[in-house]
């Protein structure tokens, strides 16, 4: 393009030199600017970010993880680095599921697999992510296509299926158990399962995955009014699964594509959606990582700015047959758990060694007890400079009462005088 416009530059000017009437040359110079503003456009073409081997903490421009192995300097993750030994798997790629994948990506997870059947429409320009020229595009290629362009060190891996057909979720299965990691570790699966669907069906379907593999993952939702949502973790057998305490919709055995109108859509506000799905990375890093708190349940009610935290427990009674099995797994190995987690407190308790705050005492300050000082030999020097003096008496010197003294002398001294002076008057 940019040899094609410099060669057409050429032309006009040659044009230019030809003509013999100068009422012309104004339009030549006016087609030579605009062809001189498309050359310079075409010289600010998209710049392709290379792969990077090694994470480093080095703090330059051209560095893509300074900022993030920062973290690691600052104690709050002890090895991010290892990030890219996570694989995690994204189910519906819409308004959560586009932004999650996106901020995993710049975080540096080491493999995403991405999950859709629907195509980019210009219905979904309001949301983030999508951009117009990938309207008819699978939203899977299209996200495939702006992730690796973003960071080219995370593998994507994409799967166009509706996996609530048979043979899509016989795909969606072997996909989380037979895929690799970054290492080339032979059947690792996936750490953690991401749903970012928009209906109960493959929401149930996601959770069946789940339990048959054991596989902890976390749902995610936005309401169809826009303007709450949730996260939530699912631990098969320790937590309640999507089953446990289904809503109302999933409860009644409703086909809820009977609800839906025609002409009549949810509403979707992107600000909502990426509130959530910065919730729910946030809660991956967490819980990938081991650093802070990770939520059971976190929702978000942007009326309010509220947000509701529960902890659910699975339901003897749930009615996924997958479930009370893990539960029964997680209630055998329960005991075993807990004499772990005591053993390791136990230890940490003895290992730990009281040290002093500041290693370094430059000014040589002690913390002594109130009783020692009352004990204490404490005294003030009365020395002073040459000069000076005391205005007050030392407060350290013990008061002592005046001693009486005999005026019997000064009485007789006193008479002796006045007998005098009668003298000399007389």
């Amino acid at each position: 393009m940019e040899a094609g416009l410099k060669q057409m530059l050429i032309d006009l000017e040659t044009l230019k030199r030809s003509l013999p009437d100068p009422s012309h040359h104004a339009s030549i110079d006016q087609m030579r600017s605009r062809v001189e503003y498309l050359a310079t456009i075409a010289n600010y073409g998209p710049t392709r970010r290379t792969k990077v081997k090694d994470m480093s903490a080095e703090v330059v421009d051209s560095n893509p993880y300074s900022r993030l192995m920062a973290l690691q300097r600052m104690g709050i993750v002890e090895n991010y680095e290892r990030i890219r030994g996570f694989s995690v798997a994204i189910v519906g790629i819409g308004g959560v599921g586009s932004v999650a994948a996106e901020m995993l990506t710049r975080c540096g997870i080491g493999r995403l697999l991405l999950y859709d059947y629907d195509k980019v429409e210009l219905a979904n320009m309001n949301r983030l992510f999508f951009r117009p020229e990938q309207v008819g595009m699978t939203k899977t290629d299209a996200a495939r296509q702006t992730l690796s362009d973003i960071n080219p060190d995370v593998l994507i891996e994409s799967y166009t299926l509706n996996i609530t057909t048979v043979q899509g979720f016989e795909t969606f299965m072997a996909s989380l158990i037979s895929k690799t990691d970054p290492q080339s570790k032979e059947g690792s699966g996936v750490d953690l399962v991401l749903s970012c669907v928009d209906n109960y069906e493959a929401r149930m379907v996601v959770n069946q995955a789940c339990n048959e593999l054991n596989q902890t993952w976390m749902e995610s939702g936005v309401s169809e009014d826009a303007v709450s949502g949730h996260i939530q973790l699912l631990i098969p057998g320790e937590t309640a699964c999507f089953a446990c305490a289904p809503p109302l919709v999933v409860a009644s055995g409703i086909d809820e594509r009977t609800l839906k109108r025609e002409g009549v859509c949810a509403a979707s506000l992107p600000t909502t959606m990426g509130v959530v799905a910065g919730l729910l990375v946030q809660n991956t890093l967490k819980y990938l990582l081991k650093f802070g708190l990770v939520s059971p349940y976190l929702g978000y009610n942007a009326l309010k700015d509220y947000f509701p935290t529960m902890e659910m427990k699975p339901n003897p009674q749930c009615s996924n047959a997958s479930c009370l099995e893990r539960q029964r797994e997680f209630s055998l190995t329960k005991p075993a758990r807990d004499a772990a987690a005591k053993a390791k407190m136990e230890a940490e308790a003895l290992l730990a060694i009281e040290c002093p705050v500041h290693a370094d005492n430059e000014w040589n300050i002690s913390v002594v007890d109130d009783s020692e000082l009352d004990k204490a030999d404490v005294r003030i020097s009365d020395v002073l400079p040459e000069g000076l003096v005391h205005e007050l008496p030392s407060a350290d010197t013990i008061h002592q009462l005046p001693v009486p003294v005999d005026n019997t002398n000064t009485v007789d001294d006193l008479e002796d005088l006045r007998r005098q002076l009668e003298a000399l008057n007389g």
